[in-house]
């Protein structure tokens, strides 16, 4: 770690005066050092704050350390401190251990999205009387000469409440299940299991698979993704597995195949369902010897691939039908993930749309700063068949056709404006609409940037139910 310190500052002469120290500890001991810790924890707004033990795992970590990383205290504290700071130089030795003291040194950090971020990092060491490491604290903000806002436009555009947002490795999602598809990922992305993802079409699936490919120790090499119902009936053998000069009419040259090109890496095969019989024999006997023959060869390659699949289908119903072996079924399917569709998380509505909204505001002409209330009742009440792909297809079709700086329903495709269907006709629980009604309440209210009036119209009930809701809500 590139220091700005000497070695020889390595231990840290005391400078707090006999009478003061003793009068700090008196206060500490009244006081609780533990209460002081975390209240000063809770002042630093702007800059992130963590301490760490001799073996440099986390005990404390801030609020404004999760903002900037991503990580929170539950995933952070009891762990190494490498597993959220990821800091290239940091990787290469303990540069607090070793100096004992560091002022605001600039370094670049990794988010848990993969995101670099520039910080200015301030440490202090502690160590025993033989001089040993015995922890320390780490303060550290960001370098705001070099990290700005991703738009200036886009700053100032309402998001709802995002608290509960989480932004992995590009996809955000505010919803649990969601979440848990998160936490699976880290759970599973270094143990080289085979991962089937089952999902609707536009869910994300291979936004996914690349996110597990990130989290895992293949990060470093090639991720391939194939859609298998793209492939040529004729050459699908030849695009899997490679041809060697001369195998069939047009073989040039040899083709290596994308399971030599993710050597090292992930292969993610999306729609593995619609791969014929005879090639998910040989896609099977690949997984069980992981060597490939190439179309026209006589001697097996070796290759070190990790396989993710998905598909929209129900694996299981395809093999039931005799359309898959069940046998690669399970050679895939050791993990199974399921996305859960966008009208399932609807929370997760608003806050895309925000999203998709700012890039296309980078992109120019056109600025979107408002959304009239009709049009955001019709986008929360949709029921988005084609999921996440749909959305940004919306946003891109209003972009289009739009000039004004608030989306209104002339924006809208034709279906929208035709035959809006409504969030009522949906099978909902009357848990799951409790659930919900929080957070349509805050979108009203953003949507008519906190005219009560216009809120209430739009979520159709009078001024006063309003008001009672969120009074109930705290909102």
């Amino acid at each position: 770690m590139a220091q700005s310190q000497s070695k020889g500052a390595k231990r840290v002469p005391e400078k707090v005066d006999l009478l003061g120290r003793e009068r700090l500890e008196a206060w500490l001991s009244e006081r609780g050092a533990l209460d002081t810790i975390v209240a000063l924890g809770e002042l630093f707004t702007t800059s992130a704050i963590f301490f760490v033990d001799a073996e440099r795992s986390i005990v404390y970590w801030n609020k404004v350390a999760e903002d900037i990383l991503g990580f929170d205290a539950k995933e952070a504290v009891g762990h190494h401190c490498l597993k959220s700071v990821r800091c290239p130089n940091c990787m290469t030795g303990c540069g607090i251990a070793e100096y004992g003291l560091v002022r605001d040194v600039p370094l670049v950090m990794y988010r848990v999205d993969g995101k670099a971020v520039h910080v200015r990092k301030t440490a202090r060491a502690f160590f025993d009387e033989a001089g040993r490491f015995t922890g320390g604290v780490e303060v550290f903000r960001l370098d705001q000469e070099k990290e700005a806002p991703d738009s200036l436009e886009a700053s100032h555009l309402p998001t709802g409440d995002s608290s509960d947002a989480v932004d992995f490795h590009g996809i955000q999602s505010r919803d649990p299940a969601m979440h848990q598809v998160f936490s699976t990922i880290q759970q599973v992305a270094e143990m080289g299991v085979s991962v089937l993802i089952r999902g609707e079409s536009g869910t994300g699936k291979e936004l996914v698979a690349r996110a597990l490919h990130l989290e895992s120790s293949r990060r470093e090499k090639p991720f391939v993704a194939v859609n298998c119902a793209t492939l040529t009936p004729t050459l699908m053998e030849s695009q899997l597995f490679g041809h060697v000069k001369g195998a069939f009419t047009g073989a040039v040259k040899e083709g290596i195949g994308f399971f030599r090109q993710a050597d090292g890496g992930t292969l993610f095969l999306d729609e593995i369902a619609e791969l014929p019989l005879d090639l998910q024999a040989k896609l099977l006997r690949v997984l069980e010897e992981r060597k490939v023959m190439p179309v026209g060869g006589t001697r097996p390659m070796a290759v070190d691939v990790r396989i993710v699949a998905a598909t929209h289908r129900s694996l299981r119903e395809e093999v039931a039908r005799g359309r898959f072996r069940e046998d690669l079924m399970y050679r895939l399917r050791v993990v199974p993930l399921f996305l859960p569709a966008l009208h399932a998380r609807r929370g997760d509505v608003e806050l895309l749309l925000w999203r998709f909204i700012a890039e296309y505001n980078r992109r120019g002409p056109r600025k979107i700063e408002s959304i009239s209330p009709e049009v955001m009742r019709l986008l929360l009440d949709h029921t988005w068949p084609g999921n996440v792909r749909e959305l940004q297809n919306v946003v891109a079709y209003a972009f289009a056709v739009g000039r004004a700086p608030e989306l209104v329903l002339e924006d809208l495709p034709p279906e929208f404006r035709d035959a809006p269907k409504a969030l009522s006709t949906l099978p909902v629980s009357l848990s799951s609409i409790q659930e919900m009604e929080p957070h349509r309440i805050r979108t009203a209210l953003i949507a008519t940037k906190g005219n009560v009036g216009k809120a209430a119209d739009m979520l159709g009930i009078s001024r006063a139910t309003l008001w009672r809701k969120r009074k109930r809500y705290n909102i």
